[in-house]
């Protein structure tokens, strides 16, 4: 039982590869063989839309400019593809769950055709190489990397100061800095003031975006001088000071406890156990922030084996492990047409209430049950639990073998008896599927 409910925990359900904490940390810590497999666009394919677009709109040439947009679209619908083929078929799926929960954490979407394949381009670039290395290295990686600059507008603020806004009369904005104390480091409600976040706007100038090529340091943006963040001066040339200040926010107590609570609510309960997060939160500081350690914590402390699943499954996470359940293979989703992948995953997502890539705000998507235990989503869940396996497998498996491969011994008896009574494989598939149980981890 136990290594049942690790594997739904921490892992995308039954059949798992590893169900072992020690294998699971083994896994992480090798080499990202899913990546491989199953790449995504590449930068210099990114690059090459951009271009275009770009060429495009100077011509206005608007027929051009459609293009380069579908263009663009397609890239982020193979991005989309490989995501859903590495959660399918990794056998790494504790590694696929930590890369999904970091894309949260450091949430990016796009506003616009063109960026839509940074999103994909950021995980790949920044979140992946880093899922168990050192916090302060992810903290890095994402903060620089294109899509969040053009997400949170890093990419249009300037030193009003600088040379260049002197020149343009144009000044700062402060999204970035703010989403990186409150939601990325020290959390909402630390010990942080507006002051901490106008200044740390002003350390963050000069990072921008050169379109198509990624991110740049442009000194003529940058405000000059000093800045002080929480207490500290930060005084230098160009992208360093920045550099200095993620390392300090990195190893401050309260990004450690931060962490710790995000970590122990998405993988454990929405009400953790304290100990759990304070255990995490000390070997955050402990280790410097090393994720790696985190999740061995994570995966061995007591409150991870408790039998009560008190997770809901997100969309995202119940269609990938109902398609590892019906063993559809990753290729199936990979080599998919864009029609087909809508059907069986983008539309199906939007309909349960969490579209692709495309949270709300900055925060991320909402942990709470009842956000996702909802009526409408519910429908959303059992209209794909009934149609769409049907289409993937022929013949479907045995209801009550596939209840068994599916769940294992977390399967109730009022469940139990519902399968054993259905009528067609159909039914008895789509009970398994739609029940409490698999919607729980």
């Amino acid at each position: 039982m136990q290594q049942e409910i690790l594997a739904i925990r921490f892992g995308y359900g039954l059949p798992a590869a590893a169900t072992d904490p020690d294998q699971m940390l083994a896994a992480l810590s090798g080499p990202d063989l899913a990546a491989t497999r199953w790449p995504g666009p590449d930068q210099a394919s990114i690059a090459a839309a951009f271009h275009d677009f770009q060429q495009a709109r100077r011509a206005k040439d608007d027929v051009a400019k459609k293009a380069a947009q579908v263009a663009a679209l397609a890239l982020a619908t193979e991005s989309a593809k490989a995501s859903f083929a590495r959660a399918i078929g990794s056998e790494e799926s504790f590694r696929e769950r930590l890369v999904a929960f970091w894309a949260d954490h450091f949430t990016t979407t796009a506003r616009n055709p063109m960026n839509k394949p940074l999103t994909g381009l950021m995980v790949d670039q920044a979140i992946r190489p880093n899922v168990a290395g050192r916090f302060a290295d992810l903290l890095r990686a994402a903060t620089t990397h294109p899509a969040m600059l053009v997400y949170l507008n890093q990419d249009v603020s300037i030193g009003p100061g600088s040379p260049t806004g002197r020149r343009q009369n144009r000044g700062l904005n402060e999204n970035l800095a703010r989403e990186l104390l409150e939601l990325h480091t020290l959390g909402v409600g630390a010990a942080y003031s507006q002051a901490d976040v106008r200044q740390l706007a002003k350390l963050l100038t000069g990072l921008t975006v050169e379109p198509g090529a990624g991110m740049i340091f442009d000194p003529k943006r940058a405000e000059p001088g000093a800045e002080t963040v929480l207490g500290v001066a930060y005084n230098g040339e160009g992208i360093n000071p920045i550099l200095e200040f993620l390392e300090d926010i990195a190893a401050r107590p309260e990004t450690a406890r931060h962490i710790a609570f995000k970590l122990a609510v998405h993988f454990v309960s929405d009400d953790p156990d304290p100990d759990l997060v304070e255990t995490l939160a000390a070997t955050f500081r402990d280790s410097g922030g090393d994720l790696s350690t985190l999740a061995k914590v994570l995966l061995a402390h007591p409150a991870a084996a408790m039998t009560k699943q008190k997770k809901a499954r997100q969309p995202q996470d119940f269609l990938v492990a109902g398609l590892r359940a019906l063993g559809i293979g990753p290729e199936v989703i990979f080599n998919a047409n864009g029609r087909s992948f809508g059907r069986i995953i983008t539309t199906p997502l939007a309909a349960m209430g969490q579209p692709f890539r495309s949270a709300r705000g900055p925060n991320g998507w909402p942990e709470a049950e009842a956000d996702w235990i909802t009526p409408q989503g519910l429908a959303a869940r059992i209209s794909w639990a009934m149609r769409v396996p049907q289409r993937l497998v022929n013949p479907l498996p045995d209801p009550r073998a596939f209840l068994q491969s599916a769940l294992g011994g977390l399967a109730g008896k009022d469940l139990t008896w519902a399968v054993s009574a259905a009528e067609t494989a159909r039914d008895g598939v789509g009970i398994v599927l739609a029940s409490p149980e698999f919607n729980r981890r």
